[in-house]
């Protein structure tokens, strides 16, 4: 039996390489039984033609989504803006979310899908929670905080109502898009985790549970659960 098909965004090229995905989102997918293929920016042209051979998709993180996209202001830690990229990918993302392929959507990929569904995001966290580190664990060095979980979501079904995440971030949801429903929060009450009313295909976390997965088998479950949905849409 062939193994599901996996897209999964990249990073934008940059000196001496083209577009890239970390290899710990690479090897996440590969343990899970998937054979990942990378989605580099080329422009919204190419959507449907990968949406046809493809039978799930990580939306990686990674760079600030422009705050035009969402009606936002400007702020001075807004950083990696990439136009090119927020084309392809806000365009795959609505793609996604009308076909119901399934999609593990990671930091960006969240932000993404709650801009497509027309929600806003903080420009920068610290300004509505503090300056703490709460959500500013180093990849390399992850410190995991603690998150709570909606019982009954499927997250909790992966990963128990209490569970932890390592998070890179400052941009963050502010309001949510049409149709999402929060199912876990960090302590300060940032949401960190949103599923879709009506679509069980999506799971969309703010932490990046790729950073962990390999020695944690509940962030593990994530990518786990997105192949087993691929490949039952193969």
């Amino acid at each position: 039996m062939a193994k599901p098909v996996i897209g999964l965004t990249t990073y934008p090229p940059g000196p001496g390489h083209g577009p890239h995905t970390p290899e710990l989102y690479v090897q996440a997918v590969v343990r899970a039984g998937g054979a990942p293929v990378l989605l580099p920016h080329v422009g919204a042209d190419m959507v449907d033609a990968w949406l046809a051979r493809l039978d799930g998709v990580v939306l990686i993180g990674g760079g600030d989504i422009e705050p035009a996209r969402y009606d936002g202001g400007e702020h001075p830690t807004i950083y990696n803006l990439n136009p090119a990229r927020d084309e392809t990918e806000l365009a795959l993302t609505r793609a996604l979310l009308a076909s119901r392929l399934p999609t593990l959507a990671i930091c960006r990929g969240l932000q993404l899908v709650n801009t497509v569904l027309g929600g806003s995001l903080h420009l920068h966290l610290p300004d509505v929670v503090g300056e703490d580190t709460l959500h500013r664990a180093p990849p390399r060095e992850p410190v995991p905080h603690a998150i709570r979980v909606a019982a009954g979501s499927c997250l909790a079904g992966l990963l128990g109502e209490h569970s932890e995440s390592a998070s890179w971030h400052h941009q963050a949801i502010a309001q949510l898009g049409e149709g999402l429903v929060p199912v876990a929060w960090a302590p300060d009450g940032v949401i960190e985790a949103v599923e879709l009313q009506g679509n069980p295909q999506l799971t969309a976390v703010q932490w990046h549970p790729e950073i962990t997965a390999a020695d944690d088998s509940r962030q593990q479950a994530l990518f786990d659960h997105l192949v087993r949905l691929a490949s039952k849409s193969a």
